[in-house]
């Protein structure tokens, strides 16, 4: 491929990005006595959590690509340091769900909270059309790297 196609420009800008962003996620996982597939996790459950869906053990170790016993360890893993904990759906007293601990969201933001702040009123100086197009965009590389998955 062209060095000089936009397209690969924009590629090589991203993984940067990607870079850095997973060398504050490694710096915070070792701080805080994390494996990088827990904060995964959280951020997985965070997520969930945003978008108002239950989250059971089954669910999480499928977006993490863990057996049944993998998923156990690091559930319980993250129920010991206090930053997630296993409750019995109302509805079906059998089906375990998790839910992020205050604790994860406090020190998550503690961490990251300054990244987000910034970025957040850097964004301020795009437009609505900007904006559009970045989420447009994220959205597709968000798709492909999924399905390359």
């Amino acid at each position: 491929m062209d060095e000089a196609d936009p397209g690969l420009q924009v590629v090589h800008r991203l993984r940067a990005v990607t870079v850095e962003l997973d060398l504050l996620a490694a710096d915070f996982a070792q701080r805080n006595g994390l494996h990088p597939t827990d904060l995964r996790a959280l951020i997985c459950l965070l997520d969930t959590a945003r978008a108002g869906t239950a989250a059971t053990p089954g669910w999480l170790g499928r977006q993490l690509g863990l057996n049944s016993a993998g998923t156990t360890g690091l559930i319980d893993r993250l129920e010991r340091l206090g930053l997630v904990r296993r409750t019995r759906d109302s509805q079906d007293r059998r089906r375990v769900l998790l839910e992020v601990e205050e604790r994860a969201i406090t020190l998550g933001w503690s961490f990251f909270g300054p990244l987000i702040g910034e970025v957040v009123v850097g964004l301020r100086d795009f437009s609505a059309t900007e904006l559009a197009t970045v989420h447009r965009f994220l959205d597709t590389v968000q798709q492909i790297a999924a399905a390359q998955r």
